[in-house]
């Protein structure tokens, strides 16, 4: 009874601590901006895409590795001062995860594909004239559009009861996402190159997901499942005015 109670207060503390991180992260970008000077500000459009490297933290324990996807998206940016602005994008991306079965298991394969509608808002800091080093950070919010799960004959045989071969955790099968919205923390860095024909950046973003993407109650089978994601992305801007 005792350990069933501390593990609730525990998990209490972790969301509530999760819960405020994002909320100064989100007053730290506010505050950044509300900031003035005499610098003449630029607003810039533009396209990016990129690749994705995706997997989720699971308690109970999953071992997973990185599934592999696809980012592509609009980028606005607005700079406001000298060194600092802020960006706002609406993409679409893939993340999920890829199950990492341990040596005797490997005749197994399983992933989950989950493609999300994000919109990131990010603090821009810059250095630099016509090349340019960056750093970005502010939340991300995702709205989950679609997923599916794919796994070889040999797994699907074992869940359905026709091999004796035991799985210990099995709470991530054949059970859809249940969380549809998720947010986070995002952070940056890159080079932009400023040229006639606009301006070229180049960044790698890691995000760290504060919402689960199934539920985390007392009664449910995980306590946390959250995204992790590393990207690699080209972002094309042009000096809208």
């Amino acid at each position: 009874m005792t350990n069933k109670f501390f593990r609730t207060l525990n998990l209490r503390q972790a969301f509530s601590l999760r819960q405020r991180t994002f909320f100064f992260a989100c007053l730290f970008t506010v505050f950044l901006h509300a900031q003035s000077n005499k610098f003449k500000p630029e607003w810039n459009v533009g396209v990016n895409a990129g690749a994705t490297f995706s997997s989720v933290d699971f308690v109970p324990r999953i071992n997973t590795k990185m599934l592999d996807g696809k980012t592509i998206g609009l980028s606005i940016r607005y700079l406001s001062e000298k060194n600092l602005g802020l960006i706002g994008e609406l993409n679409y991306v893939q993340q999920g995860w890829k199950q990492n079965f341990i040596e005797a298991d490997s005749i197994y394969a399983y992933s989950r594909p989950v493609n999300y509608i994000e919109l990131p808002i990010l603090t821009h800091i810059y250095f630099g004239n016509k090349v340019r080093f960056i750093f970005n950070l502010g939340p991300k919010f995702s709205f989950k559009v679609s997923e599916k799960e794919i796994m070889n004959a040999a797994l699907s045989d074992v869940l359905s009861g026709k091999d004796s071969t035991k799985i210990s955790i099995r709470g991530q099968y054949r059970k859809k996402v249940e969380q549809n919205f998720d947010y986070g923390l995002v952070v940056g860095t890159g080079m932009e190159v400023r040229t006639k024909i606009g301006n070229f950046v180049l960044e790698g973003r890691y995000y760290f997901g504060l919402g689960d993407l199934f539920n985390s109650k007392k009664s449910d089978y995980f306590s946390r499942s959250a995204n992790r994601v590393l990207s690699a992305k080209l972002t094309y801007f042009i000096k809208a005015f």
